[in-house]
Parts: structure tokens; C-alpha cells; sequence
């Protein structure tokens, strides 16, 4: 069975990207003095840049490792897991797919009554990362950095529980397939009760 989240997988998105296509200015921020940061450390004080060529990068890894993390499961019950399914039945479109599923037949677009759940990935970069001299070096957990990684960010809670709500209110045919939301980081507090309130709506 594959590994569940961890630093080797991080190591493993970066040096993928590197390696293929990407610049190092796509994947980390780049400090006064030129030093290259996954996040922004807490002690940094110099002039900041947003980022947001990395999102598009690691939302296509982190899916892939989805389907690599469920294809077992789904093979035990002669089911596949699927990345990007359409079913416009039921709200999904190409160009707001469902990001993983699990399905009874293995192809992109999907009848409702072939879709056995619906998985939304929320996950991130955790950990921060220095790219130095073409190594990959971890500075330190995400308490000392200066971002909210993965489902620690409400833009992230929002779209997952907006995507959600999306496909359950699209029709019937949606009713009885269950959505879920894999992430690689906890949920803030303040969204406890709320998660809650869904799960008891259905």
C-alpha cells in the first residue's frame, strides 16, 4: 500500500517538477538576498511575492497520488480509481471534473449510477523546503512557516465544501454518492461544527 502524506513525497513533487518542466521561480518564493523558500519562514522580514504557479503543479501531483493511494482498495471490490471524472449529470463538468473517484467502469466521463464515491483533494506543501545548489533542504514543519498549508486554509475549506454542496444539490441521481474530502492537514477549529452540520445534512 502506498505511503500516507509524508516528506519524501514533498522531495519527490519538487525534484519531478524540476526535472521536467518547471523553473525554480514556478515552485518557491525568492527572499532579498536570493535564497529560494517553499513558504515564507517567520523570521523573514524582507519583501514578499505572491505565488501561484505552484497550485496548478501540486494539485495534479497530489491527485495522482490519490488514485496511486486508493487503486488497491478500489481493486479489491473490482472498481477503479479514476482521476478528473465528468459527469455532467451530476455537476461535473470539464471544467470542474471531480478530482479522484471511484468508479465501476475505468474512463473519463462516467453515469451517475457508475460512480461509487467522489473524492475533493485539498492537499499542499506541508513542510518548508530551501532550494539550495540544486538540493531540496527542509527548514522546518508548517509552524514555522508563514502559510496556511492544505485544509488550514479557508479558500480551501470554501471550495471543498462549495464543490460539495454543488454536486449533492445538482439532482437525485447525486443523492446517494458519497463526497469526500482527502486532505494532508487538520481543519481549523472553527470549521468543526460546520463539517458537523453537513455530515448530518447528507
Amino acid at each position: 500500500m502506498p505511503e500516507l502524506w509524508t516528506k519524501e513525497k514533498e522531495i519527490a513533487f519538487f525534484s519531478q517538477a524540476l526535472e521536467s518542466f518547471a523553473e525554480p521561480e514556478q515552485l518557491f518564493y525568492i527572499s532579498d538576498n536570493g535564497r529560494f523558500y517553499a513558504y515564507w519562514p517567520k523570521s523573514y522580514k524582507g519583501e514578499k511575492s505572491t505565488l501561484q504557479s505552484r497550485n496548478a503543479l501540486i494539485g495534479n501531483f497530489t491527485e495522482k497520488y490519490s488514485v496511486d493511494l486508493l487503486h488497491n482498495f478500489a481493486k479489491n471490490y473490482n472498481l477503479y480509481a479514476v482521476q478528473g471524472i465528468i459527469c455532467k449529470e451530476i455537476a461535473l463538468s470539464p471544467r470542474s471534473p471531480a478530482d479522484v473517484a471511484i468508479c465501476k467502469v475505468k474512463k473519463r466521463e462516467q453515469k451517475p449510477e457508475d460512480i461509487v464515491a467522489i473524492f475533493e483533494v485539498k492537499m499542499s506543501i506541508v513542510w518548508n523546503w530551501e532550494y539550495r545548489d540544486g538540493n531540496i533542504i527542509c527548514i522546518g514543519d508548517y509552524k514555522t512557516h508563514q502559510g496556511n498549508p492544505g485544509l488550514l486554509r479557508s479558500d480551501s475549506m470554501l471550495k471543498a465544501i462549495g464543490k460539495s454542496i454543488n454536486i449533492r444539490v445538482s439532482g437525485y441521481k447525486a443523492s446517494q454518492i458519497p463526497i469526500i474530502i482527502l486532505g494532508n492537514t487538520p481543519i481549523k477549529e472553527s470549521y468543526f461544527k460546520k463539517v458537523d452540520h453537513l455530515k448530518k445534512l447528507g
